[in-house]
């Protein structure tokens, strides 16, 4: 059975005694709410260990600290989060993102700095790649994204956005589809882009969404004298909540990605499959020009009648469980249809580690498309956060 990485929890538990013991964890309140709550900071630090063939054993952390940056009650709570891994096969990476919101929700930022040096499987482009097709490639990517957006008035945010990419491939065998296939910058490029953003937002929270709405359009283009290619990139995104019931929730998310101009890169075409949309697919299984996904996820909070009173976790464990679907489809500008969508279903359950600020560890499992002759793409994802 092909599957995403797979973080286990074995030393869950050791974190979650370093999180009920430390001054910084919230407490968790009786109820679920949508109104203003405490600020206080947490950290919650969840252990990762993956075993692959191409990495061997993967050891890691993903850390995520929550703060606020005043004590405006309206504040959302800003956030830090870093995930550093190394392997057995001397493979490296570490992941820096911040989410900071600044002076009542006017300002908002995002970062992402990354580096590493892991190997991918490379199965071609299009939708109709084969497991059997695939060639191990080494990657080393430098990456640095940078977003800043105001509010414009009521619940309109507009700004700027940075990216700059950098990337070397290498073949590390001779089997499959990449040796022999034409690719631009086969062996690597850079690219910088500058865009520009529009967001409408007003959800109740933005990691845990009750109800509202949040759209976003993003324009970039990287200029000639900055990337090797002149080229346009096209972000939108769409997350709608519906409240059904006092404990349920239907969220609908949506997005299309497209990468337009004359040479297009391969390591920059959109790529179906992640822990966020279209769980259960390998990252980059499907790339092509275009790429158009959508999901609906109901979510269900459980409220236990009995605490549980464990001397490590002294406080109300708070649950919630999750079912979801939906289809995405990778295609170019020439081959538009509906043949090229996809099925992604699951289930998944989550535990609010800090309900101040609706923060929660998610496990899910997920099933993909079952093609001719291989076993059906399935994944299991253990995250920090949402999937949206």
């Amino acid at each position: 059975m092909q599957k995403n990485i797979i973080y286990t929890t074995i030393l869950l538990v050791c974190s979650q005694v370093l999180a009920a013991q430390t001054p910084l964890q919230d407490t968790i309140k009786p109820r679920m709410e949508d109104t203003a709550v405490v600020h206080k900071r947490s950290f919650f630090p969840l252990p990762v260990l993956g075993i692959s063939p191409e990495k061997g054993v993967e050891v890691g952390a993903a850390m995520l600290y929550s703060f606020y940056t005043s004590k405006d009650p309206v504040l959302r709570n800003s956030t830090i989060n870093l995930i550093p891994a190394v392997t057995t096969e001397r493979q490296f990476k570490i992941d820096l993102k911040t989410d900071i919101w600044a002076d009542a929700n006017n300002w908002h930022f995002r970062s992402n700095l990354r580096y590493h040096d892991f190997p991918i499987n490379f199965y071609g482009l299009g939708d109709t790649t084969r497991k059997a097709g695939a060639t191990l490639l080494d990657n080393k990517r430098y990456k640095v994204q940078l977003e800043g957006e105001r509010r414009v008035g009521g619940n309109f945010y507009a700004g700027m956005s940075f990216l700059y990419q950098h990337d070397t491939y290498k073949a590390r065998e001779t089997k499959g589809v990449y040796p022999d296939m034409p690719l631009v910058d086969k062996d690597g490029g850079y690219v910088t882009f500058i865009g520009a953003t529009g967001i409408y937002d007003n959800r109740d929270n933005q990691n845990y969404t009750r109800k509202g709405t949040w759209v976003r359009l993003n324009v970039a283009f990287a200029p000639g004298f900055l990337s090797k290619h002149a080229l346009w990139k096209f972000d939108g995104q769409l997350r709608h909540f519906v409240p059904i019931s006092p404990r349920s929730t239907i969220g609908f998310n949506g997005l299309f990605n497209s990468l337009q101009g004359s040479s297009l890169p391969f390591y920059l075409l959109p790529e179906m499959g992640n822990d966020q949309i279209m769980r259960g697919y390998y990252t980059g299984r499907y790339r092509d020009q275009n790429y158009l996904a959508g999901q609906v996820e109901y979510r269900y909070f459980l409220e236990p009648r009995i605490p549980v009173n464990i001397w490590f976790l002294h406080m109300v464990p708070k649950f919630a469980l999750a079912a979801f679907g939906g289809s995405g489809a990778v295609f170019n500008n020439k081959d538009i249809g509906m043949s090229h969508f996809k099925p992604t279903y699951g289930l998944g359950v989550r535990w609010f580690y800090d309900e101040g600020a609706r923060l929660t560890i998610r496990m899910d499992y997920a099933w993909g498309e079952k093609r001719r002759g291989e076993e059906r793409q399935s994944g299991l994802y253990l995250s920090l956060a949402e999937a949206f």
